[in-house]
């Protein structure tokens, strides 16, 4: 098999085979960590707040009425209200950008932790602003309460007082 081939085949791998091959590479030639490390660094801290902002608007200017119906209303547990079930579809939908923005803060990554905030903060925005969804009736004060919770969770890290203005200043409470 040629070059061409192998990178063909590597290529078709599913995202377990290719974890397995790196652990397994890394495990039996140490010198790969370090180019591992470097390259899965510049991954983390690329982070794209734009890219975020559109991502959550999409997102959650996706969220159905219809499905808000059928979370909603009597169940064989309960009654569920309406506006209950908008809101946890509203943070379910929210939970990947703010589980991404926690990672970068573990990790000690506080620029990548502020581009996720900022992400978030301008998806919340943007969505409160300009969604027109039947959904987005059901959550009028989430966004702004979102977007509370999510730079006092950001401030947790420690950020510097500039770029806490700067977040603030984004988010129209400076």
């Amino acid at each position: 098999m040629n070059r061409s081939e192998m990178k063909k085949f590597i290529q078709t791998l599913s995202a377990y085979e290719a974890a397995h091959v790196l652990t397994d590479l890394l495990y039996n030639d140490p010198a790969l960590v370090e180019k591992a490390y470097d390259t899965a660094m510049k991954l983390a801290e690329a982070v794209d707040a734009d890219a975020i902002k559109n991502d959550i608007f999409y997102r959650l200017d996706g969220l159905d009425a219809d499905d808000l119906n059928s979370r909603s209303g009597r169940t064989r547990h309960g009654y569920v209200d309406p506006s209950e079930a908008a809101w946890e579809m509203f943070e379910e939908a929210l939970d990947p950008f703010v589980y991404e923005m926690k990672k970068s803060q573990e990790r000690a990554l506080p620029a990548a932790a502020k581009a996720h905030c900022v992400g978030i903060v301008m998806g919340l925005l943007k969505y409160e602003k300009e969604s027109v969804s039947d959904f987005s009736e059901w959550i009028v004060d989430a966004p702004g309460e979102y977007i509370d919770s999510v730079i006092e969770e950001w401030k947790k890290s420690g950020p510097s007082e500039e770029d806490i203005a700067e977040v603030m200043g984004i988010a129209g409470g400076d």
